[in-house]
């Protein structure tokens, strides 16, 4: 179904990943060296450095239909014509047709935007926030190691649950199931589930450590 909070269809170049989950705000680093695309970065950077990300379903042996759209910020030229790039996402698009697949595969696309939230989102933002700052503090605790959250996390409710899901690790297709997400609040809630789950491992193990160390 298209979404009627769709606000365009127009071409964009695209870039399949395995493991690679990009979502709006969040930078991604590249190294290109395959041949194809170079040619696509350099065709881009000839126009607007725009490009979209899909995660490579290596069971399925395709793209997924949903992807963020990617933008040069910054490019550095190695030898053999090889690149690195760093880029940072913007919006989410979902294939329509593929236009072209050589050298580099063209979609075209439908921008997408989460609904209007139905509710106040703060409180459970604030409650997702939290129980990121329990996970952190239970594994620092855990490996007797210093880590701390970065100053900037997003505090508005759609940007936090963006950060968050991009951040999570070694949960590729988890991460693209809340990038397809088309409801803050339910990418919230899903957070929560798997933060809580994590924080109360965490918790136990912690204990378990902590009665070996006094016994």
């Amino acid at each position: 179904m298209a979404s009627s909070s769709s606000i365009a269809v127009r071409e964009l170049p695209l870039f399949p990943l395995p493991e690679v989950v990009l979502f709006p705000g969040r930078p991604l680093p590249l190294h290109i060296f395959e041949f194809r695309y170079r040619i696509l970065m350099n065709t881009i950077l000839e126009s607007d450095r725009r490009f979209g990300i899909l995660l490579w379903d290596q069971v399925k042996g395709q793209p997924a239909d949903v992807g963020c759209c990617a933008e040069i910020i910054r490019y550095q030229r190695l030898p053999d014509d090889r690149m690195k790039i760093l880029t940072l996402g913007q919006q989410r698009f979902r294939v329509l047709e593929y236009v072209r697949e050589k050298p580099y595969r063209v979609g075209l696309v439908e921008w997408l935007e989460d609904t209007p939230p139905q509710k106040n989102l703060v409180p459970l933002a604030a409650e997702v926030e939290q129980l990121l700052r329990d996970v952190v503090r239970l594994s620092a605790k855990l490996t007797e190691q210093n880590i701390e959250l970065p100053d900037d996390i997003p505090s508005l409710p759609r940007e936090l649950s963006y950060w968050v899901a991009s951040n999570l690790a070694g949960v590729a297709l988890e991460q693209q199931a809340m990038l397809e997400m088309q409801d803050t609040a339910a990418r919230l809630e899903r957070e929560a589930e798997i933060l809580t789950s994590t924080r109360n491992h965490l918790a136990a193990r912690t204990v378990l450590k902590d009665t070996l160390k006094s016994s």
